[in-house]
This record gives C-alpha cells, structure tokens and sequence, in this order.
C-alpha cells in the first residue's frame, strides 16, 4: 500500500514519540537503528518536534567527560501521541487486512494450478 507522504510522516512521528516516551535516554543514532532510517532523517524529525513544542531535549553527563541529551516529550507531544496512535493502528488494520486478502487470492490462485503437472506444496494451503 502506497502511503501519503502526510501518514509517512505521522507514522514516523508516532514511531520516535513512543520510543522517546519509553526511553528519552536515546541517542539518534540508537533511535535510527531503532526505526531502519538514516540518522539525519531522524535529526529532521526530531528538529521538526521541537519546533512544533512536541519534545524539549535536557542535558545530562553520561559519563565524566561527555554530555548528552535526553529527550522529553512535553504535554503536548504525550497529546500528540495518543492521538495519532488511533489512526496509526486504523492504518496498520487496513494493511493487515489488505495483505490478508492478497494472501487469500494467491492461495485461490495455487489451488487453480493444482491440476497442472506442477503439484502445489501442501504447506501453501490453508488446511
């Protein structure tokens, strides 16, 4: 399924606040690893939820010699977040269920192929 750059969006912004919210400890890097993206399309993000007041970041020394952020979701951003979280899970519903009867009509498809000489692995159709 094709998504709009606007649900791409919000889906990467429920993503990083519901890790941050979980553990503002961290890193972009971590965060990047976390979501499979780059980590300067997670500094953009998280830069655009600044912005838009959704985190704040607070210093902390990790260890004696460095200094590191910790990100905070403010007020707004937990508001944000769960009300994004209903209409991310509508979307991931509606894949689920598009790719349901997409697995449905391939199975349609194996058994109309059964006859050929090519027999269809039993473990391909429902039981």
């Amino acid at each position: 399924m094709n998504q709009r750059p606007s649900d791409k969006w919000e889906d990467l912004r429920f993503r990083v606040l519901r890790l941050l919210e979980a553990n503002p400890e961290l890193t972009q890097r971590d965060l990047a690893r976390e979501l499979g993206i780059g980590v300067g399309l997670v500094n953009y993000c998280l830069r655009a939820l600044l912005e838009k007041g959704l985190i704040k970041y607070e210093r902390f020394r990790a260890s004696q010699n460095k200094l590191r952020y910790a990100y905070v979701l403010t007020p707004a951003g937990l508001a944000d977040r769960a009300a994004i979280t209903t209409r991310f899970l509508q979307r991931q519903i509606a894949e689920y269920e598009r790719l349901q009867a997409e697995i449905e009509a391939l199975r349609d498809e194996l058994r109309g192929q059964e006859e050929q000489l090519t027999p269809v692995p039993s473990t391909l159709l429902p039981e």
